[in-house]
């Protein structure tokens, strides 16, 4: 017999992570499955079981080959011609936590309950943020990176 968990049951846990050096696409996949919450045996697709995430230093975040100059982002008005698109190196100017939240958002299944589940990521540049009261938990995700990064 399947348990199911009710919303007064469940407890959120908080996370830090250090960005320095970590290529986007593997850290936003971990962040992905904690603020879902796939890494509890409590996991039920409908309901929101995720923890919040903190990560900071992100302007030291990387990418793989070529991607900071030649990957594309895009995104429409909704007017005839409006496609407007833009890289990483661009963004990184503008907001530099936009381009991991983009990830994060896009790896998450459309609907309300992903838009919930995104407000559970705080992205931060420099070391200090706000939720240090929280006591996060750190997470090490230094040896999930590669030698051979590229970026500037």
């Amino acid at each position: 017999m399947t348990k199911f968990v009710k919303k007064s049951e469940l407890k959120n846990d908080w996370y830090e992570i250090d960005a320095t050096n970590a290529v986007v696409g593997r850290l936003a996949t971990i962040i992905t499955k904690i603020i879902r919450g796939k890494n509890k045996t409590s996991y039920t697709p409908h309901m929101d079981h995720g923890d919040f995430v903190v990560v900071k230093n992100i302007e030291q975040i990387k990418f793989t080959g070529k991607k900071f100059q030649n990957k594309k982002y895009y995104k429409h008005t909704g007017y005839p011609g409006g496609i407007k698109e833009t890289t990483p190196e661009k963004l990184f100017k503008k907001k530099p936590e936009e381009a991991l939240k983009l990830a994060v958002k896009r790896m998450l299944p459309g609907g309300p309950l992903a838009k919930k589940q995104l407000t559970k990521l705080k992205i931060y540049s420099g070391s200090t943020h706000p939720h240090s009261s929280q006591n996060p938990k750190t997470i090490d995700i230094s040896k999930l990176n590669n030698k051979n990064l590229v970026r500037n």
